[in-house]
């Protein structure tokens, strides 16, 4: 038997694969230049003698290194281009991709994303999907439109639809309990609300703003200002990017915060923080079920679409969250009256960009100041001196792109409102019931459907 040795394959293929690429590369950028002087030619026919545009829309960048524009050549060789929610298709014509949308207006269209019902309901949520299909039949399970005559039991006279709801959904509050003790070793009460952000651990999802809310209910516990308290567990999970710095460092900011809440009998009664590791889609099919209140608060005009959002919905969350990304079309469908809506939208986003200073939101907010006095006195980092300096100077900063800041007072407004609401069980009942109920739109099954009428044409 020949002897191989295997440790010298890798490298073996990493030099045939360089010396591959040396020989194709000239005649790939051959191809890119003829291309982009065809596509040029149509620039320039549809907008004579202006270079400028011919600049900003070749495929080769101008400059002293030159770049090919990865996005432009996609879009050059596609015959269709869509963004994912409503919001992220209309940025990618008015903003982006501006140029290439008034040239090639017809080749420009949005296909909101989805989610199927048959695993983030049917298989997540047994119970519940029994209820429903006792209540309107089994059609809504392949097509969830049908979802829409759920509507009619969210009425207050459907008591004893509302008792089941709310029983099932305390089997579920149980069954996330029980993971996350598993998983942090904090124990959760199924009775209090139960408040989610789960997701890619990312600057622009902003679980920043999140943990500077829980900061400030914590401030509040032990100034004794508990009247009319609503107990809250708070959940956050996801995954950071190995080389992601400052988000590996929002997972360290929330343990740290957690162990001084955790560990304090004044507040752990009434307010529980935990980080869920190793967040992926099994867990999910838990968490989902088991949530109150669905986080999704990204900066506006920042998130393309988001799925967790329409998985939550569906399980009778209801969502507090910006004005962007699918929460649009959420909103849309299930009603404000049944949404808590907060902060800029993104055009607001964009003008207070042009002249964004934090320090004027901290001096307008005596609950900010309180919570940035405490944040930055090291209070969640006694032991280890200055780790979230790089946090702390992020917020701070004029440039922050997440204007974190500018949507704290909202935030913090919007979260008393969700507050109030789940103290009376029945209204939050209802507005549960309906969310469910107003979630037909958001089956992939619908989404297919407009990507094969609209796009593929199968």
């Amino acid at each position: 038997m020949a002897y191989t040795n295997h440790t010298l394959l890798p490298e073996a293929l990493e030099r045939w694969s360089v010396s591959l690429m040396e020989r194709l590369l000239p005649r790939l950028m051959e191809i890119i230049y003829q291309i982009n002087k065809l596509f040029l030619h149509d620039v320039a026919l549809k907008w004579p003698g202006d270079s400028d545009r011919q600049a900003r829309m070749s495929i080769i960048e101008e400059s002293d290194v030159k770049q090919v524009r990865m996005a432009y050549l996609a879009i050059v060789g596609s015959f269709s281009v869509n963004g994912v929610a409503k919001l992220h298709s209309e940025l990618l014509c008015e903003g982006l991709f501006k140029d290439f949308y008034e040239l090639w207006p017809e080749k420009f269209n949005n296909k909101t994303n989805g989610v199927t019902p048959r695993r983030w309901i049917a298989r997540a949520n047994p119970r519940m999907t029994q209820l429903i299909t006792e209540q309107i039949g089994y059609e809504w399970v392949s097509d969830l439109s049908h979802i829409h005559y759920l509507k009619d039991c969210a009425l207050p006279e459907n008591s004893e639809f509302h008792q089941k709801w709310f029983d099932i959904k305390q089997e579920n509050k149980a069954r996330l309990a029980n993971l996350v003790l598993d998983a942090t070793g904090v124990e959760f009460d199924p009775k209090a609300m139960f408040d989610v952000q789960v997701k890619r651990i990312h600057e622009y999802k902003r679980q920043l703003l999140n943990v500077l809310h829980v900061i400030h209910l914590y401030i509040r516990i032990k100034n004794g200002d508990t009247r009319d308290w609503t107990p809250r567990n708070v959940l956050i999970g996801g995954k950071a990017a190995p080389g992601y710095h400052m988000a590996k460092l929002l997972i360290k900011l929330v343990n740290n915060v957690a162990d001084i809440i955790n560990s304090d009998p004044d507040v752990n009664s009434k307010l529980k923080l935990a980080f869920l590791p190793n967040y992926n889609v099994s867990a999910m099919e838990i968490i989902a079920p088991g949530t109150d209140l669905s986080e999704q608060i990204s900066t506006a005009g920042k998130e393309a679409s988001g799925t967790g959002n329409m998985k939550f919905m569906m399980n009778g969350a209801l969502t507090i969250g910006t004005y962007d990304g699918a929460n649009i079309e959420i909103l849309e469908h299930v009603g404000e009256d049944n949404f808590f809506l907060f902060g800029l939208n993104a055009d607001q986003v964009a003008e207070m960009q042009q002249h964004y200073n934090p320090q004027n939101f901290i001096d307008d907010d005596p609950d900010l100041q309180a919570v940035m006095s405490l944040l930055e006195s090291g209070h969640f980092n006694l032991f280890e001196p200055d780790i979230f300096h790089d946090i702390i100077a992020s917020i701070r900063s004029p440039h922050d792109p997440w204007l974190t800041l500018a949507d704290f007072r909202s935030f913090v407004d919007a979260q008393k409102q969700a507050a109030a609401c789940y103290r009376d069980r029945e209204a939050w009942i209802s507005k549960s019931i309906m969310n469910t109920a107003s979630s037909g739109y958001f089956s992939t099954d619908r989404t297919m459907k407009e990507y094969n009428e609209e796009i593929w044409k199968l």
